[in-house]
C-alpha cells in the first residue's frame, strides 16, 4: 500500500504559482489568437495557448486529488473578446518567446523546490514543453529576420587573467572605466529587450483601461521602462557597442476596454517581478562595480513601484494571497471563544 505524501510548502507554492501564470497566460494569448492573421506565427501563439490550457488541466486535477482549493486565479471575464486588436502579429511572437524564457527560468527553480516525485515530474515535463516553445517561437522569429541579436564582439584567440584590482573598479570620475566585458554586455542588452517589452505592455494596458488611478499608475511603469533601457543603452554606446534595434513589437491605437484592470496589474507585477530577477543576476554576473551599483539602484526603483502597484490592488480587492499558515495565536483565541 502506497503511502500518501503530503505537499511540502515549497510544492504548494510553485503550483500556486504556475496556475496564476498559466490561468492569466490564456486570457492573453485567446486574445490574441482572435486577431493573428500571420499563418507562420499563429501556430506558435496556438500551441503556446494549449500548453497553458494542457497546464490548467493537470494542475486541477493535483489541487483536486489534495484537497487543495483551487486559485481564483483569472477567467473568460478577465478579457473582452470584441475589442479590436491590440498587438501586431510580431509582437505576439516576441511576447511568447519572452514568456518562455522567464517560464524556463521560473519552472527550473520550481523544480528544485520540489521534491515529490509526481510534482519533480509536473516541471521536468513543462520545462520539456517550455524549451521547445522558446525554440520554436525564435526559429521562426529569425526565418522571419524579425529577432534581434546580442551585440557582437570579437571572438577570443587567446586566454587571459585579470592582473589589477583595476579590473572591478568604475566609480571613480577621474579613472578611466576598462571595457565591459562579454558577460556585462550580454545582461546590458537582454535588459533592453526586457525593458522594451515591457514599455509597450504598459503602453498597451493603460491606453485600453478605464480607470484612471490605474493609468496614471501604468504609465509610470511604462516611464520607469523607457527610462532603464536609456541607461543600458547609453552604456553600450559610450563603448561604441552597436545596439541592434528592437523587433517592430508593436501596437494600436485602440482604447476599447481589453484586459481587466486586475489582469493588467498581475501582468505587470509579473514583469517586474522577473525584471527585479534579471537585474540581480546581472548585478552577480558584472564585475565592473559602477554596473553593479547601477543594477542594485534600479532593483530598489523597480521594487518600489511594485510596492506601490500592490497597495493599488489591495485597495481594489484583486490580490490573491498566496497560500500559508494560520496564525497560531489567533486560532488558540478563536477556540477559546467557540
Amino acid at each position: 500500500m502506497n503511502k500518501h505524501i503530503n505537499l511540502t510548502s515549497g510544492e504548494i507554492a510553485s503550483l500556486w504559482t504556475v496556475y496564476m501564470n498559466d490561468s492569466m497566460s490564456l486570457q492573453v494569448l485567446s486574445f490574441m489568437l482572435k486577431d493573428l492573421k500571420d499563418e507562420e506565427i499563429k501556430p506558435v501563439i496556438q500551441h503556446a495557448y494549449d500548453l497553458s490550457c494542457s497546464h490548467i488541466e493537470k494542475l486541477t486535477a493535483i489541487f483536486k486529488k489534495e484537497n487543495y482549493a483551487t486559485p481564483n486565479g483569472f477567467a473568460e471575464q478577465d478579457v473582452n473578446p470584441n475589442a479590436p486588436w491590440l498587438f501586431t502579429d510580431v509582437f505576439c511572437l516576441t511576447y511568447v518567446n519572452f514568456m518562455a524564457k522567464i517560464g524556463s527560468v521560473t519552472y527550473g527553480g520550481l523544480l528544485s523546490m520540489s521534491t515529490r516525485k509526481d510534482i519533480r515530474d509536473y516541471f521536468t515535463e513543462v520545462i520539456h514543453e517550455t524549451t521547445i516553445l522558446y525554440n520554436t517561437s525564435l526559429d521562426i522569429a529569425l526565418e522571419k529576420g524579425v529577432n534581434s541579436r546580442h551585440p557582437y564582439i570579437s571572438v577570443p584567440k587567446e586566454t587571459d587573467f585579470v592582473d589589477s584590482k583595476d579590473y572591478l573598479s568604475g566609480l571613480n570620475p577621474f579613472q578611466d572605466k576598462r571595457p565591459l566585458n562579454a558577460i556585462e554586455i550580454s545582461y546590458l542588452y537582454m535588459n533592453i529587450m526586457t525593458n522594451s517589452i515591457g514599455n509597450k505592455l504598459c503602453l498597451a494596458f493603460a491606453q485600453t483601461s478605464p480607470s484612471k488611478d490605474i493609468q496614471e499608475y501604468i504609465l509610470r511603469c511604462s516611464d520607469v521602462a523607457k527610462k532603464h533601457v536609456k541607461i543600458f543603452t547609453d552604456i553600450l554606446k559610450e563603448e561604441d557597442i552597436e545596439v541592434p534595434e528592437v523587433p517592430d513589437i508593436s501596437i494600436s491605437n485602440s482604447t476599447t476596454w481589453t484586459f481587466s484592470d486586475k489582469l493588467n496589474m498581475f501582468h505587470i507585477s509579473l514583469m517586474m517581478q522577473a525584471g527585479i530577477g534579471n537585474y540581480g543576476t546581472a548585478s552577480a554576473a558584472s564585475q565592473r562595480s559602477d554596473l553593479m551599483l547601477n543594477y542594485e539602484r534600479l532593483s530598489l526603483e523597480v521594487a518600489k513601484l511594485a510596492k506601490s502597484g500592490a497597495d493599488i490592488m489591495i485597495q481594489y480587492n484583486w490580490l490573491e494571497q498566496p497560500p500559508g499558515i494560520k496564525l497560531r495565536k489567533k486560532l488558540a483565541r478563536d477556540k477559546e471563544k467557540s
